[in-house]
């Protein structure tokens, strides 16, 4: 009987995004040892195929050398995970930080590692729980070499250039960035690309959100309006200009429930959005729209309830203006 090959490939966090990277990568023959606080979920990976693990110390026994380790947790708890993970790891080993991590932090992380020869590359990961199906949009950073070392894994992961129309103009063998991944630079830069991704994703979203509102007001511009909003989104789908995933994602919500009251109306924010505005005050870059969006999100957890009144009661002291409290 032959010995099962050897794995060199870990994961650590096995949440909708981290589960799921396992198993695209099962599909295309990487098998993975898994490892989370979780022991249900690395049993459930385990039916599936991974080798599963119950401790950092297991993981990286399991693992052959050059061992890499991809890292998908909340971005407080990554530095510590880091830390514990590679006090078993040998020099030459890679850990990859998936999540979604501050820029900033990639250097001290990456110093921290260097120190013990283990090599650190950021990995901005975009796709969500339908990446699984779709693929995933990768963004890279760290040093080419072990970042090129890499390619199969990233390959496997990323959506291929058949997910999308060629750019007129391009020809010949396809680029990593047409597969869906791309090295975006040295480390940081990777997560650098998606903080802004996810600051514009905030301004499309809210873009969408505050034009919808208004069709779903057009009654006050005029009586005899009685718009549908999941079938205006069904036709923008179709060769619109505002056409796009995000649309197509806003139209199955809508099927799925028109009048929205499974929804809340407070937004949370992840941080990335607050992140890119902060890039660009430093920056010294105008960005209106990416601004405004993350202070709705604000406004929608009553964030200005202080603010309102004190409009309120400037209006009043100057005008004799008195809106009352709701129930009064």
């Amino acid at each position: 009987m032959s010995e099962s090959p050897a794995i060199n490939f870990g994961m650590v966090g096995l949440g909708r995004m981290g589960a799921n990277l396992v198993r695209r990568l099962q599909r295309a023959g990487i098998t993975s040892v898994v490892y989370d606080i979780n022991a249900d979920v690395v049993r459930t990976l385990a039916a599936e195929g991974s080798r599963p693990s119950f401790s950092y110390s297991e993981l990286v026994k399991s693992i052959s050398t050059p061992r890499t380790i991809w890292v998908m947790v909340p971005a407080p708890l990554t530095k510590a995970a880091i830390a514990e993970l590679s006090s078993y790891m040998s020099p030459g080993d890679t850990i990859i930080d998936g999540g979604n991590t501050h820029y900033r932090d990639d250097y001290s992380n990456a110093e921290f590692l260097r120190d013990k020869g283990i090599n650190f590359v950021d990995v901005g990961t975009s796709g969500g729980v339908h990446g699984l199906e779709r693929g995933y949009s990768l963004m890279i950073g760290g040093d080419a070499n072990v970042v090129k070392s890499l390619t199969p894994i990233f390959h496997a992961l990323s959506p291929g250039v058949s997910s999308a129309e060629r750019t007129p103009g391009r020809t010949g063998e396809p680029s990593h960035s047409e597969e869906g991944f791309l090295h975006c630079g040295p480390v940081g830069a990777g997560h650098y690309v998606k903080m802004i991704h996810n600051g514009i994703e905030y301004a499309m979203m809210a873009a969408f959100a505050e034009g919808l509102g208004i069709l779903s007001a057009a009654k006050d511009a005029d009586p005899a309006f009685d718009l549908d909003i999941p079938e205006i989104t069904q036709v923008w789908r179709r060769g619109s200009v505002v056409a796009s995933w995000l649309l197509d994602l806003t139209n199955q919500a809508l099927e799925e429930n028109p009048f929205l009251d499974a929804y809340a109306t407070q937004v949370s924010d992840s941080g990335e959005g607050r992140w890119t505005v902060q890039a660009a005050i430093e920056s010294g870059v105008p960005a209106p729209v990416l601004s405004a969006s993350l202070f709705s999100r604000f406004a929608s957890r009553g964030n200005d309830d202080y603010s309102n009144k004190i409009l309120n009661a400037m209006r009043f002291q100057f005008g004799g203006h008195n809106e009352h409290p709701k129930g009064q």
